[in-house]
Protein backbone atom coordinates (compact mmCIF):
# COMPACT_ATOMS: atom_id res chain seq x y z
CA UNK A 1 0.00 0.00 0.00
CA UNK A 2 1.53 3.78 -0.74
CA UNK A 3 -0.45 6.71 0.12
CA UNK A 4 1.45 10.27 0.21
CA UNK A 5 2.98 11.37 3.42
CA UNK A 6 3.32 15.05 3.10
CA UNK A 7 4.26 17.84 0.38
CA UNK A 8 7.36 19.42 1.38
CA UNK A 9 7.91 23.66 0.87
CA UNK A 10 11.35 25.48 1.41
CA UNK A 11 10.04 28.73 2.69
CA UNK A 12 12.30 31.68 3.47
CA UNK A 13 10.36 33.36 6.15
CA UNK A 14 8.00 30.44 8.67
CA UNK A 15 6.30 32.95 10.61
CA UNK A 16 4.90 34.82 7.02
CA UNK A 17 4.25 31.00 5.79
CA UNK A 18 2.55 29.69 9.31
CA UNK A 19 0.09 32.80 8.45
CA UNK A 20 -1.01 31.15 5.38
CA UNK A 21 -1.06 27.60 6.08
CA UNK A 22 -1.61 27.67 9.71
CA UNK A 23 -3.51 31.28 10.32
CA UNK A 24 -5.66 30.89 7.02
CA UNK A 25 -6.23 27.76 5.75
CA UNK A 26 -6.51 26.00 9.76
CA UNK A 27 -4.07 23.52 8.99
CA UNK A 28 -2.98 22.18 12.42
CA UNK A 29 0.42 21.86 13.77
CA UNK A 30 2.11 18.69 14.56
CA UNK A 31 5.53 19.21 14.02
CA UNK A 32 7.85 21.90 14.69
CA UNK A 33 11.25 21.19 15.75
CA UNK A 34 15.11 22.68 14.54
CA UNK A 35 16.91 19.60 12.84
CA UNK A 36 20.51 19.15 12.68
CA UNK A 37 23.13 16.86 12.98
CA UNK A 38 24.17 14.08 10.96
CA UNK A 39 20.41 12.57 10.25
CA UNK A 40 19.32 15.97 8.29
CA UNK A 41 22.93 16.22 6.83
CA UNK A 42 22.74 12.53 5.27
CA UNK A 43 19.22 13.56 4.11
CA UNK A 44 19.64 16.47 2.45
CA UNK A 45 23.03 15.78 1.00
CA UNK A 46 24.67 19.35 2.51
CA UNK A 47 26.55 18.83 5.68
CA UNK A 48 25.98 21.48 8.70
CA UNK A 49 22.51 21.60 7.90
CA UNK A 50 20.26 23.76 10.27
CA UNK A 51 16.38 23.85 9.28
CA UNK A 52 13.35 24.12 11.17
CA UNK A 53 10.62 22.04 9.75
CA UNK A 54 7.04 22.19 10.54
CA UNK A 55 4.41 19.76 10.04
CA UNK A 56 1.05 20.70 9.23
CA UNK A 57 -2.11 18.27 8.93
CA UNK A 58 -5.79 18.76 7.52
CA UNK A 59 -8.64 17.42 9.02
CA UNK A 60 -8.30 14.11 6.91
CA UNK A 61 -4.69 13.81 7.84
CA UNK A 62 -2.86 15.22 4.45
CA UNK A 63 0.19 17.04 5.32
CA UNK A 64 1.87 19.83 4.42
CA UNK A 65 5.83 20.64 5.66
CA UNK A 66 7.50 23.53 5.72
CA UNK A 67 11.39 24.11 5.75
CA UNK A 68 13.22 27.26 6.35
CA UNK A 69 16.80 26.57 6.27
CA UNK A 70 18.87 28.56 8.44
CA UNK A 71 21.98 27.06 7.98
CA UNK A 72 22.03 27.21 3.92
CA UNK A 73 19.50 30.56 3.50
CA UNK A 74 18.12 31.23 0.01
CA UNK A 75 15.77 33.03 -2.00
CA UNK A 76 14.13 31.54 -5.16
CA UNK A 77 12.88 34.81 -7.39
CA UNK A 78 13.06 32.39 -10.38
CA UNK A 79 10.35 30.31 -8.73
CA UNK A 80 7.79 33.01 -9.00
CA UNK A 81 8.14 32.92 -12.97
CA UNK A 82 8.40 28.95 -12.75
CA UNK A 83 5.58 27.77 -15.18
CA UNK A 84 3.23 24.86 -14.40
CA UNK A 85 4.69 22.47 -16.95
CA UNK A 86 8.17 22.91 -16.40
CA UNK A 87 9.55 18.96 -14.95
CA UNK A 88 9.93 18.52 -11.56
CA UNK A 89 7.02 18.87 -8.39
CA UNK A 90 4.70 21.53 -10.48
CA UNK A 91 2.36 22.21 -7.69
CA UNK A 92 0.01 21.20 -4.89
CA UNK A 93 -3.28 21.11 -4.60
CA UNK A 94 -5.64 22.24 -2.16
CA UNK A 95 -9.60 21.75 -1.47
CA UNK A 96 -11.71 24.59 -0.38
CA UNK A 97 -14.83 25.56 0.45
CA UNK A 98 -16.09 28.97 -0.65
CA UNK A 99 -13.28 29.63 -3.50
CA UNK A 100 -14.59 33.10 -4.07
CA UNK A 101 -14.08 34.50 -0.23
CA UNK A 102 -10.49 32.62 -0.55
CA UNK A 103 -10.05 34.19 -3.78
CA UNK A 104 -10.69 37.59 -1.92
CA UNK A 105 -8.90 37.35 1.05
CA UNK A 106 -5.37 36.06 -0.51
CA UNK A 107 -5.55 38.81 -3.02
CA UNK A 108 -5.93 40.94 0.09
CA UNK A 109 -3.26 39.14 1.81
CA UNK A 110 -0.86 40.22 -1.33
CA UNK A 111 -1.25 37.05 -3.41
CA UNK A 112 -0.68 36.59 -7.10
CA UNK A 113 -3.48 34.88 -9.09
CA UNK A 114 -3.22 33.50 -12.62
CA UNK A 115 -6.84 34.24 -13.07
CA UNK A 116 -9.51 34.69 -11.22
CA UNK A 117 -11.56 31.49 -10.13
CA UNK A 118 -12.51 29.42 -13.02
CA UNK A 119 -15.24 26.58 -13.51
CA UNK A 120 -14.03 23.25 -14.70
CA UNK A 121 -15.04 21.73 -18.05
CA UNK A 122 -16.67 19.35 -16.26
CA UNK A 123 -18.42 21.65 -14.62
CA UNK A 124 -17.70 19.63 -10.76
CA UNK A 125 -15.32 21.73 -9.84
CA UNK A 126 -14.27 25.89 -9.58
CA UNK A 127 -10.35 26.34 -9.50
CA UNK A 128 -7.92 29.14 -9.82
CA UNK A 129 -4.05 28.55 -9.29
CA UNK A 130 -1.78 31.14 -7.55
CA UNK A 131 1.68 31.68 -5.50
CA UNK A 132 2.21 31.57 -2.12
CA UNK A 133 4.66 34.48 -0.48
CA UNK A 134 7.58 32.19 -1.68
CA UNK A 135 6.34 32.06 -5.02
CA UNK A 136 5.07 28.51 -4.56
CA UNK A 137 2.29 27.70 -6.91
CA UNK A 138 -0.94 26.56 -5.28
CA UNK A 139 -4.21 24.94 -6.90
CA UNK A 140 -7.24 26.03 -5.29
CA UNK A 141 -9.87 24.12 -5.98
CA UNK A 142 -13.71 24.07 -4.69
CA UNK A 143 -16.02 21.12 -5.20
CA UNK A 144 -18.81 21.87 -7.03
CA UNK A 145 -21.75 18.96 -6.40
Amino acid sequence: MITLRHVGITVVDMEKSLALYRDYFGLTVVWDQLEEGEFIDNLSGEKGVRVRTVKLRDEEGGMVELLQYYSHPRSNGANFTQKAMEVGCSHFALTVSDLDSVYGDLKKLGLRFNSSPKISVDGKAKVCFCRDFDGTLMELVEVIE
